[in-house]
C-alpha cells in the first residue's frame, strides 16, 4: 500500500468516524469540534459507538479495495443493525443520502441536516438501510449477514462478497453454522470479515476472549484460512496498510476460491469512550465535563483536514472519495421459462417439472434441510442448483442472498421446522419494504404438516404468526391438489417482492376439476360448482388445504342429505384472500360459514377480522394432548366427516332460532 493510499484510507477512516460521533450527540455546528457549546448538543443522545471505529475501518478499506479495479466487482455487506450511523456517515460523504433525500445534501447546511436527524430521521431510522451503501443485509435478524452474503456471492464469479460481521454475531447459531455449511456450495467467492472487538452488546464475547492463535485455530477446523489483523494500537499509517494488504490478498485468494476470513482485532470504543457499546456521553447539557470530553473527542479526528467551512470535503479525503467503490450487487435478471403444464402425476413429478424447467434457465437455486428424498423429491439430490444443509436459518439466508442478486429460489422443508424461519422472514419482510427494487419472491414449499405426522412434529405457526403481521407482502397458499401445486410454484416463483409459503402434502393423489384453477390463481379463490346447489346458499363450506379438501368433499353429501340446506363449497387456494371485502360474492350473502383450515383456527379468525355478522365456526389444528394416531388426531380436531358435519349442524341450528 503507497503512503498515499494509507493517507486516504485514515482521512476516510477519520471522517467517518468523525461523522458518526457527531450524529450521535450533536443537532447543530457539526465542524466547530473545539467550540460546541450547550446549544450544539442532542438533548437525550441516542444510538450505538461501540461497533462505530471497527465498521468505519472495514468499510473505508472496502471502498479503497474496490476502488483498485483488480477485475471482481467487491461488495461489502455490513451485518450488524447498529453499524447504520456509520453507513449514514459514508453514504452523506458519497451523495447517496441525497439521492434519497435532498435535504442531506454534501454541504454544512445537509450535514447539519444529517445529525440532527439522527436517530429518529423520518423513512431512515438509525439502523442499516437497504438503499444506502453496503445495506444489502439490513441486520434486523442477528447473525444472518454470513449466509445472506454466501447466497449473494453463489454463483457470481466476478464478485467478491465481504459481510462485516460482529463476534457477537459468531454466537449466534445461524453464523457458527454458516461457517461450516459453506462446504456444500459450489462457486461462492466470499471474503468475511469479523470486527473482533471483544464484546458482544452487553458483555465480553466468546470469540473476543480467545487469543490469535485459538481464533485461528477455530477458523482452520471450519476450513477457513485466517489472518488476524490489530488496529488501534500503533501508528495509524503503518497500521492501515498492514489491514489494506491483508485485505487485498484476500480478496484475491477468494477471487481464485479460497476460503479466507480476516479478523479484524480491535478494542471496542477505541478512539472514543473505550468500551462503550451505546452512545457514551449522555448528559452533555447539564454536565460540563462531558461537553469538554466530547469536544476533545471530536477534535482528536482532527476534522479541519478533512472538511473546508461548506463541509466539503479537502485533501486526502477528497482523493479518497474520488477513489472508492461503494456499489452495489446489481441484480441479475435470467430469463424465465414458459410455464410447466400440470399432468395429473401427482407432487413429486410436478413439483420436479416445475424446477427442472426453471434449473435450465440457469437463475434458480432450490435448498432444503437434508429432506428432499423424504419430500418424494430425491430426484433432484446430486443437481448442482439444489444444496441441502441441515439448518433452516442458514437456508434462508442463502435464498435471501441469492434473491437479492435478482436470482429465483426456494426453501423445501417440513413445516414443524419452518417456525425456525420466523424471526428471518420477519427481517427480510422489513428488509424488503423499503428497498426500492422489486426483488424475486422469498418461497417456501413446506410438506409434512402435522396431520401427517407425530407428535413432535406439529407446529404449524409460522403462518399464523406471518399472516397476524398484515403484511400484503405475505401469502399462503393451500393447493387442494398436486395440480395446483404445480401451478401455485410457477407462480410463486415467477413473482416479486412478496414471501410466498406454500404448504402441502406430499401424499396427495386426488385431483379436483381444473376449470376454477384461473380463478384461484387471480382471485385467491373459488366457488366449486360440482360440490355447490345452485342460487343463494344456507350453508357455505370452506376448504383451505388438500386434507380439508378431501373432508369437504366427502362431508358435503352428508350435510346435505341429513339436512335438506342448499350447500355451497368454497375453496380457497390463498389464505389472503379471506380478507377480500368483497368475500360475500364467495361464500353468499347470508350464508352460515363453516372454514376448514390446515392450520390455526386463530390465524382465520385474524384474516376475517371480525367482518362476517353472521354465524361462522372455524376447524383447524387443534394441538393434541399426547401423541396418538392420524385419525385419532383428525377426531380430536374435529377435521374428519362426522366433525365437519356436526359443525356445520351446529350451525345450521342457530340459523333457525
Amino acid at each position: 500500500m503507497s503512503v498515499n493510499l494509507a493517507h486516504r484510507a485514515d482521512a476516510l477512516w477519520r471522517a467517518l468516524t468523525y461523522l458518526s460521533v457527531a450524529q450521535l450527540h450533536l443537532r447543530s455546528n457539526v465542524l466547530a469540534a473545539n467550540c460546541l457549546d450547550v446549544s450544539d448538543v442532542k438533548e437525550r443522545p441516542a444510538g450505538h459507538w461501540g461497533t462505530v471505529p471497527g465498521t468505519a475501518w472495514a468499510l473505508a478499506h472496502a471502498g479503497l479495495a474496490a476502488g483498485c479495479r483488480i477485475g471482481v466487482q467487491i461488495v461489502p455487506v455490513l451485518g450488524a443493525g447498529h453499524a447504520g450511523v456509520v453507513q449514514r456517515a459514508l453514504a452523506w460523504l458519497t451523495g447517496d443520502m441525497a439521492k434519497i433525500d435532498a435535504r442531506y445534501g454534501r454541504d454544512a447546511a445537509g450535514l447539519a441536516a444529517l445529525a440532527a436527524a439522527f436517530p429518529d430521521g423520518d423513512a431512515l431510522g438509525s439502523e442499516v438501510h437497504p438503499e444506502l451503501p453496503a445495506g444489502a443485509y439490513m441486520g434486523g435478524w442477528l447473525g444472518g449477514a454470513l449466509a445472506f452474503a454466501q447466497g449473494m456471492a453463489l454463483d457470481s464469479p466476478n464478485r467478491v462478497v465481504l459481510p462485516i460481521i460482529g463476534d457477537g454475531e459468531c454466537e449466534t447459531p445461524s453464523t457458527a453454522a454458516s461457517w461450516l455449511a459453506h462446504r456444500v456450495l459450489g462457486d461462492t467467492r466470499l471474503l468475511p470479515i469479523v470486527h473482533l472487538n471483544g464484546h458482544r452488546m452487553g458483555g465480553p464475547s466468546l470469540l473476543g476472549a480467545m487469543n490469535d492463535e485459538q481464533v485461528s485455530a477455530y477458523a482452520r477446523g471450519l476450513g477457513w484460512e485466517p489472518v488476524v489483523v490489530e488496529v488501534g494500537t500503533g501508528p495509524g499509517l503503518a497500521e492501515h496498510a498492514e489491514f489494506h494488504r491483508a485485505l487485498m490478498a484476500g480478496v484475491e485468494a477468494s477471487a481464485r476460491g479460497a476460503h479466507r476470513v480476516v479478523f479484524l482485532r480491535c478494542v471496542k470504543g477505541w478512539s472514543g469512550p473505550i468500551g462503550a457499546h451505546k452512545t457514551p456521553l449522555t448528559d452533555l447539557a447539564g454536565d460540563p465535563s462531558q461537553l469538554a470530553a466530547l469536544r476533545a473527542w471530536l477534535s482528536s479526528y482532527r476534522p479541519s483536514e478533512l472538511f473546508d467551512a461548506d463541509a466539503q470535503p479537502i485533501g486526502a479525503l477528497a482523493s479518497a472519495l474520488d477513489t472508492i467503490d461503494v456499489g452495489s450487487a446489481l441484480p441479475d435478471a435470467p430469463p424465465l421459462p414458459p410455464s410447466v403444464p400440470a399432468t395429473g402425476r401427482g407432487f413429486a413429478t410436478e413439483v420436479t417439472a416445475v424446477l427442472r424447467a426453471y434449473a435450465a434457465t440457469g437463475g434458480i437455486k432450490v435448498f432444503s434441510p437434508d429432506e428432499l428424498r423424504s419430500n418424494r423429491l430425491g430426484e433432484l439430490q446430486g443437481e448442482a442448483w439444489a444444496h441441502e444443509v441441515l439448518a433452516e436459518e442458514v437456508l434462508l439466508g442463502w435464498v435471501a442472498g441469492w434473491t437479492a442478486t435478482g436470482r429465483r429460489g426456494l426453501i423445501i422443508s417440513y413445516e414443524a421446522f419452518a417456525p425456525l424461519l420466523l424471526t428471518g422472514l420477519v427481517g427480510q419482510l422489513k428488509q424488503r419494504r423499503l428497498n426500492k427494487d422489486a426483488l424475486p419472491s422469498i418461497n417456501l414449499l413446506l410438506t409434512s404438516y402435522g396431520w401427517h405426522n407425530v407428535y413432535s412434529h406439529g407446529d404449524p405457526s409460522l403462518i399464523t404468526a406471518l399472516l397476524g403481521m398484515g403484511d400484503p407482502a405475505v401469502h399462503v397458499f393451500t393447493p387442494a391438489d398436486s395440480d395446483r401445486v404445480a401451478v401455485v410454484l410457477n407462480d410463486a416463483l415467477r413473482s416479486t417482492g412478496r414471501v410466498n409459503v406454500i404448504v402441502t402434502g406430499k401424499h396427495t393423489t386426488v385431483n379436483y376439476p381444473r376449470e376454477t384453477v384461473d380463478e384461484e390463481r387471480h382471485r385467491g379463490l373459488a366457488v366449486w360448482h360440482h360440490l355447490s346447489d345452485p342460487g343463494e346458499p344456507d350453508l357455505t363450506l370452506v376448504c383451505a388445504g388438500d386434507l380439508a379438501a378431501a373432508v369437504v368433499t366427502d362431508a358435503a353429501t352428508r350435510i346435505r342429505s341429513h339436512s335438506g340446506c342448499r350447500v355451497r363449497v368454497v375453496n380457497v387456494h390463498d389464505l389472503t384472500a379471506l380478507t377480500d371485502p368483497d368475500l360475500h360474492h364467495y361464500i353468499g350473502t347470508h350464508a352460515a360459514v363453516l372454514i376448514v383450515t390446515l392450520g390455526h383456527r386463530a390465524a382465520i379468525w385474524g384474516l376475517l377480522g371480525g367482518r362476517l355478522h353472521r354465524d361462522v365456526d372455524v376447524i383447524g389444528w387443534a394441538e393434541p394432548p399426547f401423541p396418538m394416531p392420524q385419525a385419532r388426531l383428525a377426531a380430536h380436531a374435529e377435521l374428519d366427516v362426522a366433525g365437519v358435519t356436526s359443525a356445520a349442524a351446529a350451525l345450521l341450528a342457530k340459523r333457525k332460532r
